[in-house]
C-alpha cells in the first residue's frame, strides 16, 4: 500500500506545509542556540588572537600546544576552509586533522614519529598563512599592530563563521530528537511500548525502539564484509506475527534543499542493502520534516521508498498500526 509515494498531486501542498513546520520550529529554537554559540565563539576567538599574537605567530609549536586552534584558523582564511578542503590542499591525512580538532586543549602528538608530526603541522601552517583573509586582518598587510576597533571587527567576523560551524550540528541533533519524540508520543498514545537494546529480528509485537544497528553482509570484490546499518526507528505493529520483520523508519529533516538532493542516494543504498539481506518484504519508510522538494521525492519514489510527513503524523496508522 502506498502512503505518499504514488500521490504526486499532493506533493507540492505537503512540501509547503513541511517547510512551514520546520521554519516555525527553527525560529523558536535557533535564536537561543545561536546566542549561546555566539558567546562561546567570541571568547574562543579572543583567546585565539592572543595566542597567535594577532596572527603574526602561526607555528607548528603553537598547534602542538593548542591543536583546537585549528578550527578557528580554518575560519580565518579566504574562503573559510572546511576540514576536508584543508586536508586536500595540505596533503595531510584526514584523521590527523580530525584528531587535532577533537583532542581538546592538550598537547597534540602523532601516532607516527616526531618528524611526521612536524612535517604535517608545517604543511597546515603553510596553507593557513597563504590563505589568511587579509580583508579581515588588515593589519597584516601593513605589518603593524592592530587597533582595538580592528580586533573587534575581525573577531566578530571570525566568531560568526565559527558560530555556524558549531551551532549547525546542535540544530540537526535537536531536530532529530524532536522528530523521534513526536513518533514516541504518537505510538505511546496508542499503547506501544518503547524498548531499548533490541535485536531487530526478535522484537515483540506492539514495541518500538530507536537507533538500532542492523547487522548485514555486503560483498566487496571477492570478499564478504560484515557491517552495521543504523536505523532511526524500529516498529513492530501489534498485529505482527513472531516471524514478521519490524518496520524500518528513517527520520530526516532539512533546513535547505541543497543537502537533501546531494544525499538522497543514501536512503536508496540503505534499502537496497536491507532487501538484499532480508528480502523484498522489508518495509522502509522515511519520516520527513523540512525542505524536501519534488526532485527529492521523485527520486525516492522511483526507488520504491515511501514516506510520512511529520505534519501529517497520523499517516503512521496507514502502516497497519
Amino acid at each position: 500500500m502506498s502512503i505518499n509515494r504514488c500521490n504526486p498531486d499532493i506533493w507540492k501542498e505537503d512540501i509547503v506545509k513541511s517547510v512551514d513546520l520546520y521554519n516555525s520550529w527553527f525560529l523558536e529554537f535557533a535564536p537561543k542556540t545561536f546566542r549561546e554559540s555566539r558567546l562561546l565563539c567570541g571568547s574562543k576567538v579572543k583567546n585565539f588572537l592572543t595566542a597567535t599574537h594577532n596572527l603574526f605567530s602561526i607555528s607548528p609549536d603553537l598547534l602542538k600546544e593548542q591543536p583546537n586552534l585549528l578550527s578557528i584558523l580554518r575560519m580565518s582564511t579566504c574562503p573559510p576552509l572546511a576540514r576536508d578542503r584543508l586536508v586536500g590542499l595540505s596533503g595531510v591525512p584526514k584523521n590527523f586533522v580530525y584528531r587535532m580538532e577533537n583532542v581538546g586543549n592538550h598537547q597534540f602528538s602523532s601516532k607516527k614519529s616526531k618528524i611526521d608530526l612536524d612535517i604535517n603541522l608545517n604543511k597546515i601552517c603553510e596553507i593557513i598563512k597563504k590563505l589568511l583573509d587579509y580583508d579581515i586582518f588588515i593589519w597584516l598587510n601593513k605589518q603593524r599592530d592592530p587597533t582595538k576597533v580592528e580586533i573587534l571587527r575581525a573577531s566578530t567576523i571570525v566568531a560568526d563563521r565559527l558560530c555556524g560551524a558549531i551551532s549547525d550540528p546542535i540544530i540537526r541533533n535537536a531536530q532529530e530528537k524532536r522528530q523521534l519524540d513526536s513518533i514516541a508520543e504518537w505510538l505511546q498514545d496508542r499503547n506501544y511500548v518503547y524498548v531499548n537494546n533490541v535485536k531487530f529480528n526478535i522484537m515483540k509485537a506492539g514495541t518500538f525502539s530507536f537507533r538500532v544497528n542492523i547487522p548485514i553482509h555486503i560483498k566487496v570484490i571477492n570478499n564478504v564484509k560484515n557491517i552495521n546499518i543504523s536505523v532511526d526507528v524500529l516498529l513492530k505493529p501489534k498485529k505482527s506475527s513472531e516471524n514478521d520483520f519490524p518496520i524500518f523508519i528513517e527520520a530526516k529533516s532539512a533546513g535547505d534543499l541543497t543537502n537533501v538532493n546531494k544525499r538522497r542516494k543514501e536512503e536508496s543504498d540503505k534499502i537496497a542493502h536491507l532487501r538484499k539481506n532480508f528480502g523484498n518484504k522489508i518495509k522502509y519508510v522515511l519520516f520527513l520534516c523540512g525542505y524536501f522538494d519534488s526532485s527529492y521525492l521523485g527520486y525516492e519514489a522511483a526507488e520504491g521508498i515511501d514516506w510520512i510527513w511529520e505534519h501529517r503524523i497520523d499517516d503512521l496508522a496507514l502502516l497497519g498500526l
